[in-house]
């Protein structure tokens, strides 16, 4: 763009990766809630021994879908014997490993998995705990695996866009996005639903201060043409 300075996009780039610090945090804390309800929960219903049955999983989803996942972690157990203590000590002392150890060892992507191919009555039940539905609760645990992935990578998440849809009515009823695709202001706000009250106004807090110190750094553009890419609507 015309006048464009080295040092305004370098301000971009810190203001960027200062996002990605922020959303990185706040969503290791999306994940312990959502592990905790879910291992909770399986443990409530399925019992702390048995409960990695294929039958536990939603039948209305493909058997291979389901298997994979199973799969999957059976994999992750056997990789961290011997390495987690927890599972070391559960697997050689009982023969299995609890929901509440398991979890600790699950990356966001996998338990996000787990949560989809649950049966629907279980998935609305953990939904319940935020007033949203289950459908809805999928596709944030998905989208935000895809954020958590951005922030790993160091890929640029202020532009970030999904295809993933996001039932964002549910959340905001007069919110339109311009281009029809998630991005990173519906999964901030999606965020709050999940994070109690104290940890969403600080995130917001931290996310207003960046976008503050970015504004005074550029001079080619406004900083509202940032703010429309990150999907704010109102401005």
């Amino acid at each position: 763009m015309p006048n464009v300075t080295f040092d305004e996009i370098y301000a971009l780039y810190e203001f960027d990766k200062n996002l990605k610090l922020i959303m990185l945090k706040y969503s290791l804390e999306v994940e312990t809630v959502i592990k905790s309800l879910i291992a909770n929960h399986i443990s409530s219903v399925y019992g702390i021994d048995s409960y990695l049955n294929i039958n536990n999983l939603d039948n209305n989803i493909s058997s291979k879908t389901r298997r994979n996942l199973l799969s999957k972690i059976k994999k992750e157990i056997k990789h961290n014997y011997g390495v987690h203590l927890a599972i070391t000590h559960y697997k050689d002392k009982y023969g299995f490993v609890p929901p509440f150890v398991l979890t600790k060892i699950l990356t966001f992507g996998v338990i996000s998995s787990y949560y989809g191919l649950l049966k629907q009555s279980d998935r609305q039940i953990l939904a319940k705990k935020f007033k949203i539905s289950d459908a809805l609760l999928k596709q944030i645990l998905r989208c935000l695996t895809n954020v958590r992935n951005i922030c790993a990578h160091n890929d640029r998440l202020f532009c970030y866009r999904d295809k993933y849809t996001l039932k964002f009515k549910e959340i905001d009823s007069t919110y339109k996005s311009r281009d029809n695709l998630t991005n990173l202001y519906m999964m901030i706000r999606a965020m709050g639903i999940i994070l109690d009250k104290s940890q969403y106004n600080d995130l917001i807090k931290s996310i207003k201060k960046e976008i503050k110190t970015l504004e005074r750094k550029l001079k080619s553009i406004d900083i509202i043409n940032v703010l429309r890419i990150m999907g704010y609507s109102n401005v």
